[in-house]
């Protein structure tokens, strides 16, 4: 019998206010109080230091982004370093003048930075409206072997996406993490609201069965109004809810609607053996998905 790798995992579920720099530290507050906890892998909720700016199309909004790597990915390397964690961070990177991503930076345990993934489908909803902001990512799928095993992060919109998590899977991805904006908008939470998030939950559970690994979700909370809206603008409602599902879909710890700090035990050993009991990497048809390639079959 394969003997245990037991990782930690870390999810900091926080509400953030109009202080970029309080939320850094609101953050990193969050990342010490998992560490002590036992985490060697703390994960952020996506675009963690300010509000969700994308609820309108404002230009100001893009002096917010920075560089990656860059002064955030910095201090947080520092204390990866200092607390000997994995961190997973999002952040709004600005590569050149007029082009943005939406982007997870990658950080070892002992403070180097790994790399970045770059948001690869971008939404365009009510208060949502992402297109406005960022360039699709154009790095791929990728995954990064890190101090606690092979990792591979994609975000929010890209956790509908069956392919997303197939093609980070096939690099031997044995946790899949999903940074996180959603929630619902408060006209539309009585009618829609509980079908909204049991479907988002259900879809990145399926993600841990198809692959057979570990799957793990931060969504931020709060209710998030922009500075500057128009009076009874109704903003969004983060719903929270961050969980974390072993590769047969079980989710073994789910947060709450309020801030929170998870952390969930997961036995990397289980990845090898849902995939032998379950050998769906095996059995797929390659010679018969030509289709996927193509945006419609008419």
């Amino acid at each position: 019998m394969n003997p245990s790798r037991l990782v930690r995992v870390g999810l900091v579920q926080q509400r953030v206010g109009p202080d970029i720099a309080a939320n850094l530290e609101h953050a990193i507050a969050g990342i010490r109080d998992a560490a002590k906890r036992g985490a060697t892998l703390v994960c952020l909720q996506e675009l963690f230091n300010w509000y969700y700016f994308c609820q309108r199309e404002d230009h100001a909004f893009f002096k917010l982004a920075e560089a990656i790597p860059g002064p955030t990915t910095a201090r947080l390397s520092d204390v990866a370093r200092e607390l000997g964690v994995v961190i997973v961070a999002s952040l709004f990177e600005k590569r050149a003048e007029g082009l943005y991503h939406n982007t997870a930076a990658v950080i070892d345990a002992d403070g180097k930075y790994l790399g970045k993934y770059r948001k690869m489908h971008i939404p365009d909803d009510p208060q949502f409206y992402e297109k406005f902001y960022f360039t699709p990512g154009d790095l791929g799928f990728r995954v990064w072997n890190t101090s606690v095993g092979k990792i591979g992060v994609l975000i929010c919109w890209d956790q509908w996406y069956p392919e997303a998590a197939r093609l980070t899977a096939m690099q031997g991805a044995e946790i899949l993490i999903y940074p996180t904006a959603i929630g619902w908008l408060p006209p539309e939470k009585a009618a829609y609201g509980e079908r909204q998030q049991a479907a988002w939950e259900t879809i990145q559970k399926s993600h841990a069965v198809a692959n057979g690994c570990y799957v793990v979700a931060i969504n931020r909370t709060g209710h998030e109004v922009l500075p500057g809206s128009e009076a009874g603008h109704p903003g969004i409602e983060f719903w929270g809810g961050s969980f974390v599902a072993d590769p047969s879909g079980r989710v073994l710890a789910k947060a709450g609607q309020d801030e929170e700090v998870l952390t969930v035990d997961c036995d990397l050993t289980a990845v090898d053996t849902v995939r032998t009991h379950w050998p769906f990497l095996r059995d797929r048809r390659i010679d018969a998905y030509s289709g996927l390639t193509q945006r419609y079959l008419d």
